[in-house]
């Protein structure tokens, strides 16, 4: 099916002027498939043309033209042409379609717990064909009034108020005019809760056997939400255009959330089954903050096409983090940022696929589809961060209302925008957009010292790198044990340039000077000599969260550039991670260590060692007599991760028995499931241990705890039973497929694994045209990471070096391969 082109959609948008769609969905037709009858209201600006309407059914059953019937042969893949056009048409197309099972398009989807359907649409970027007819492209925008027919216990909401008619029918009033991609319904025998804030009304949606987690969660949900609406009112200076907010968790979501507005879609794991982590709830609040702001950024104006993804994503993302930080009690939103998201942008863009943040000649979607990723969010984020900076925060605002001002209810593109921060800053902002926006790469800041005994002589700010920075250096001294902050120096630095700090010269060295001091711009940074043997000595000892976050992150960089040996990162987790407060810290470094360091980096006879060094550092967490509930549940979760040796597996069967529980600590499902996947690892849990489990937890988590335990188990037998699973078309949901690929490669001889390996660079290619959730789980979470030998990267260049590869699974195995052969550089 070949995928929208930018030189047709740009053609379509030149001769058509979308009025109205009506979408009628009739959902009682059975568990596989449904009916779409749409209509669509449109005007040609050269009538006689030709053009095409966008729809990918299952059986096309009527179409028609202005009265005039279509011939549903002449469907073209997802394409249906549409001859000569008038000035003014009436498209009608009826179709029935295929619910999803990858949550691509109308994802269908039963509770195990209870039996009951439920169904919600997925339909961005270019998923909405599968549902309704359409104009599927960002700036064809319109207003959607959707009308369902449903089981009659059903709750059918929408991006509209949904009104409900009796005997299963719905309506769904209009909003907008919207993008297609953000149109979705979500359906079933929801549980609700409703409030009210400013005149807005607020509902929370979830399935009903999560009644109890949504009702525990409704309070601190409603806040964040209430926090952020007035924040961004405080921020904007257009209202909220969308009348109310409704926020619905669903099943096996692909994402985080999905910006649809006036319904906002998340992931159902956010209600929490098992108690969370504080970084948990903030990740959460985070989320919340980040798809309001798309309401402004995306929704209300929207790109006019995806090569400026991140007008949408960076902004939110910017924004998700400061308004969480700014206006609700998760003040450490930044630390998160800074110790978990950006290294996923760093990663990215140290790549051979990286792109610059405003990537330009995407001249398809599927080549649009690829950049979601951490250039977009992450990178995207710190550069908007480094230019309000630059600009300010008043002049930054003001640009953005004029933004929205004059494009609201339209599209846009980098032009506009910069158009308007030039206006209200009076900056170069055109030139500062060519050297952040238009270019690829991460710079390096550095600081050369010269020093006389202990004053120092001269400090020099160097810019190793293509982009000026406004960034701030932290002086750090010691205070008795401790290393505080003395004083932060402003300073710009061209880019590949000097910038002498003058304010330096003939004071007293300090313990640490920390270029990119508050995280306030996109740099990897390397320390002098000095401050490198102070973060050695004393990380721990660093008294402000975010400058250890800054400086953990900095580790990890160094062992991903091979810089850093692999126990030379683990020394440092063992010197300094017992005494960490931030649990967002422990967090992060307990998995990085553990995933990639232990799992990738080590050669396999060092593991069991360095992993049960790793949980003796976990251990000491959890013993620590000042942890609170969130940092013993991130350290339990850590021992558990690190299980190795068959005393602690054994410590790990009793855990799941009920003896000798770690106190303080509730051992709930989540890491019941965890530690079962170790036991069936190791060859200690049979198929008859992992089905009592699942009887004792019959839910979708349950089901997929339940896939990932059998495909880690060692045995021949379990092996081909997991792959044949994960290479069967439509046998696995996304969330199913993903977790067997998740267990596969913890275990296995070293024949086993070989033979797999073999097997997985001739079968994968074929992955990529079961579309892009089935491309991730196996493009990604089944590649072979751990097998970091010469034999595996010379697989794998010869698989990419095949022209059959969809552009999505092409590019994730390129970033497997890369972070592959950095392991291969710390094992050779």
């Amino acid at each position: 099916m070949p995928a929208l082109q930018r030189t047709e959609a740009a053609t379509r948008a030149h001769l058509l002027d979308v009025r109205s769609y009506s979408v009628d969905l009739d959902l009682t037709r059975g568990e596989s498939h449904y009916r779409s009858t749409t209509v669509i209201r449109f005007d040609c600006t050269e009538p006689g043309r030709d053009s095409f309407v966008d729809v990918d059914p299952a059986v096309l059953l009527r179409a028609e033209l202005n009265g005039r019937a279509l011939d549903p042969a002449a469907l073209d893949g997802n394409r249906l042409a549409l001859p000569a056009l008038a000035a003014e048409n009436e498209l009608l197309v009826e179709a029935d379609m295929t619910y999803s099972r990858t949550s691509e398009g109308l994802h269908r989807f039963t509770d195990p717990a209870d039996g009951a359907a439920y169904v919600y649409a997925s339909c961005g970027p270019d998923l909405a064909p599968r549902m309704f007819a359409c104009f599927d492209q960002p700036d064809l925008k319109a207003p959607f009034t959707l009308t369902v027919t449903a089981p009659a216990d059903w709750t059918v909401i929408g991006n509209g108020t949904s009104a409900a008619f009796g005997d299963g029918r719905w309506e769904i009033s209009p909003v907008g005019p919207v993008s297609t991609y953000l149109v979705t319904v979500v359906g079933g025998p929801l549980h609700a809760v409703h409030a009210e804030h400013d005149g807005i009304p607020l509902g929370l949606y979830a399935r009903r056997s999560l009644a109890a987690e949504l009702d525990r969660e409704a309070e601190e949900l409603f806040e964040v939400t209430r926090a952020s609406f007035d924040r961004l009112h405080d921020l904007f200076e257009e209202r909220y255009p969308f009348g109310s907010y409704d926020q619905a968790f669903v099943p096996e979501f692909n994402w985080g959330a999905m910006e649809n507005p006036g319904c906002v879609v998340f992931r159902d794991e956010l209600l929490f089954r098992a108690a969370p982590t504080e970084p948990q709830r903030e990740t959460r609040a985070m989320i919340v903050c980040h798809e309001m702001a798309h309401m402004w950024f995306g929704d209300l104006v929207t790109m006019t096409w995806w090569d400026d993804l991140w007008l949408n994503e960076s902004f939110a993302e910017m924004l998700g983090y400061r308004v969480a930080a700014d206006s609700t009690r998760f003040t450490g939103a930044w630390t998160s940022f800074s110790v978990k998201r950006k290294g996923w942008g760093y990663d990215a863009d140290q790549r051979g696929s990286t792109h610059p943040v405003a990537a330009t000649a995407m001249g398809s979607v599927a080549e649009a589809l690829v950049n979601f990723d951490g250039i977009s969010y992450a990178k995207g984020a710190s550069v908007l961060r480094q230019l309000v900076h630059w600009l300010g925060d008043k002049a930054f605002f003001a640009g953005l209302n004029t933004y929205f001002a004059r494009h609201r209810w339209g599209n846009a593109e980098l032009a506009d925008f910069l158009a308007a921060l030039g206006e209200a800053g009076g900056r170069d902002v055109a030139g500062w957009a060519d050297a952040w926006l238009r270019t690829s790469g991460v710079d390096t800041l550095r600081l050369e010292v010269e020093a006389d005994g202990d004053t120092l002589r001269s400090v020099v700010l160097v810019n190793d790198g293509t982009r000026p920075h406004r960034i701030r250096v932290g002086v750090y001294e010691r205070a008795g044990e401790a290393v505080v902050l003395r004083e932060r120096i402003d300073a710009d630095v061209a880019a590949g340039g000097r910038t002498p700090l003058p304010e330096l010269a003939g004071a007293a060295r300090p313990a640490l000077l920390l270029p990119n001091e508050g995280d306030l711009t996109w740099a990897l940074i390397r320390l002098d000599e000095h401050s490198a043997a102070t973060v050695a000595a004393s990380l721990s000892r660093i008294g402000d969260e975010l400058t250890r976050a800054v400086l953990w992150e900095h580790a990890r960089d160094l062992v991903r550039a091979g810089e850093l040996p692999a126990a030379g990162y683990l020394d440092l987790v063992a010197a300094h991670l017992p005494a960490e407060s931030a649990v967002t810290i422990v967090e992060a470094v307990l998995r990085f260590a553990t995933d990639h360091v232990v799992a990738r980096y080590l050669a396999p006879d060092l593991r069991p060692a360095a992993l049960r060094r790793l949980g003796d550092t976990a251990r000491a967490l959890l013993e620590s007599p000042g942890a609170g509930e969130s940092l013993r549940i991130a350290a339990l979760r850590g021992v558990v991760a690190t299980t190795s040796g068959a005393d602690r597996l054994a410590e790990l069967a009793g855990w799941l028995a009920g003896r000798e529980a770690p106190a303080a600590v509730a051992f709930e499902q989540d890491l019941r499931w965890a530690a079962l996947v170790q036991l069936a690892a190791a060859g200690a849990a049979d198929e008859e241990r992992i089905a009592a489990e699942l009887v004792a937890d019959p839910t979708d988590t349950g089901e997929q705890g339940a896939a990932r335990a059998r495909a880690a188990r060692p045995g021949p037998a379990a092996k081909e039973r997991a792959w044949r699973e994960l290479f069967t078309p439509d046998l696995l949901s996304n969330h199913l497929l993903a977790a067997t690929a998740e267990g596969f490669w913890r275990s296995g001889s070293d024949e086993l694994r070989e033979a797999y390996v073999e097997r997985y660079f001739a079968q994968v290619p074929a992955a990529g045209e079961r579309g892009g959730a089935v491309a991730r789980a196996l493009g990604q979470s089944l590649f072979p990471a751990g097998s970091a030998l010469p034999a595996t990267v010379r697989a794998a260049e010869a698989c990419l070096a095949r022209e059959d590869l969809t552009p999505t699974l092409r590019r994730l195995l390129s970033d497997e391969l890369d972070d592959l052969r950095r392991a291969l550089v710390h094992r050779g």
